[in-house]
């Protein structure tokens, strides 16, 4: 009897071990977030969310898939700062073939407990170009955060035991590397081809936390989790484009535009509205010239006017000019947040086709004016109201008139042709 329990008790504690086993493989989760597009405040709340989650879920490692041409340094800071305050390993994959880490991408990648890149990838050229809406610098100014930003570069690459040197020639000199080149240099750790290759080198990897504590990775056999952003975070980081920032300003100026022109349409300014409170929001987490912004407004004020006061095209000639200037000098921060001039040329040719429409409407009225007035009353109908004999009232348009009939009595309710206008006196035949 002793013995069958002795069995029963190894059985037992063999089948507990077992589900232990299979509870913890169950568990054993990598979260992978894919970034591919510019450094905003849009970009930080994801990343935050995604580590977050990776935390609470007691996740092996944290994969950002990375492919960037930079950003706003603001928001690269805050990134940084949650990648090296992170509860759980943070790996930053430089993917796929020909993505690359560059600017603002550079810090995130150095940041990373594990940095990785794939063949044909590039990683450089830290020198910053948005530090967010501030004013024009000086020269002194500038230096400063050039010092500023070299500094936090190398004291990034330190923490992680990485080539600081590198780092700060990053900044200072935009030099940049191949895969092989920042791996020979100790820019970053490991070249892996593809998500699956990476996940397989980093088993058994010891990585350094925060706080001291080393972890080791075990990543064989893991469930790879990819954490996309929620409908609301792409939503707003497809419209922090410069390019969509613009559309959505363009589009609100001009349902505005159509709906004080001709009150009462109700629908361009209701999508004049929204697309106002977008742009306003796009502008707003993007490095903007406040002067090209104004002169925008400006341009569309001018719209406005031809369209009241129809000097037949000199106010749209003002508004176009002003419209692409402001264009061009919207946004700050070099190449990477200017707005296609394709997209400039585009709306600048839409909207000179629409006023040139509508002035040559408000012409040809003006054109018009000269036949019209009373005589425009001779051939029409009216309805006697009170009995011609041969005067009384005659109703016409909504309104009452005076009027002679000029053959006979006429009765109340019979049409009549206006034959003349005498001042405001109709002279009238009966319809036959």
């Amino acid at each position: 009897m002793p013995k069958i329990i002795r069995i029963l008790l190894l059985l037992g504690l063999l089948i507990t071990a077992s589900i232990a086993v299979e509870a913890q493989a169950a568990t054993s989760t990598i979260d992978v977030l894919q970034v591919k597009g510019t450094v905003n405040p849009v970009l930080v709340d994801y990343i935050k969310h995604g580590i977050d989650h990776a935390e609470d879920n007691n996740a092996i490692a944290c994969i950002i898939q990375l492919d960037t041409p930079g950003g706003l340094v603001t928001s690269m800071l805050d990134i940084v700062e949650d990648i090296v305050n992170a509860q759980v390993p943070v790996v930053v994959y430089v993917s796929p073939a020909g993505g690359w880490a560059a600017s603002a991408g550079v810090f995130i990648t150095m940041a990373a407990h594990v940095a990785a890149m794939a063949p044909a990838t590039n990683i450089g050229a830290a020198h910053p170009v948005a530090v967010g809406g501030e004013a024009e610098m000086s020269e002194t100014q500038e230096e400063k955060i050039l010092s500023i930003i070299a500094s936090k570069a190398k004291t990034i690459a330190e923490l992680q035991g990485r080539n600081a040197e590198w780092a700060e020639r990053a900044v200072r000199e935009s030099v940049s590397a191949t895969e092989q080149e920042a791996l020979e240099l100790n820019v970053i750790d490991m070249v892996a081809p593809d998500l699956d290759s990476l996940i397989s080198q980093l088993d058994g990897r010891q990585v350094t936390m925060l706080d001291g504590s080393v972890v080791t990775l075990h990543t064989q056999g893991a469930t790879v989790n990819h954490v996309k952003m929620s409908w609301t975070e792409g939503f707003l980081y497809a419209i922090a484009d410069p390019n969509i920032a613009y559309l959505l300003l363009s589009l609100a100026m001009l349902g505005l535009m159509v709906e004080i022109s001709n009150p009462g349409l109700i629908f361009p300014g209701i999508v004049g509205g929204i697309c106002g409170l977008l742009a306003f929001y796009s502008l707003g987490v993007l490095p903007v010239n406040y002067a090209g912004v104004l002169l925008i407004v400006l341009a569309f004020g001018l719209f406005i006017a031809e369209v009241f006061t129809t000097t037949f095209g000199l106010f749209t000639a003002g508004g176009i000019t002003s419209l692409v200037i402001g264009s061009l000098i919207l946004f700050k921060g070099g190449p990477l947040f200017q707005v296609d001039w394709r997209l400039i040329g585009g709306v600048a040719i839409f909207i000179t086709a629409l006023l040139g429409f509508v002035v040559s409407r408000v012409i040809r009225a003006h054109r018009r004016q000269a036949s019209t007035g009373r005589e425009e009353l001779v051939g029409k109908r009216a309805v006697v109201k009170v009995a011609l004999a041969p005067e009384g009232t005659v109703f016409f348009k909504g309104e009452r008139w005076t009027a002679v009939s000029e053959k006979g009595q006429v009765e109340p309710g019979e049409e009549v042709i206006i034959t003349r206008v005498d001042g405001l006196m109709l002279y009238v035949i009966k319809k036959q």
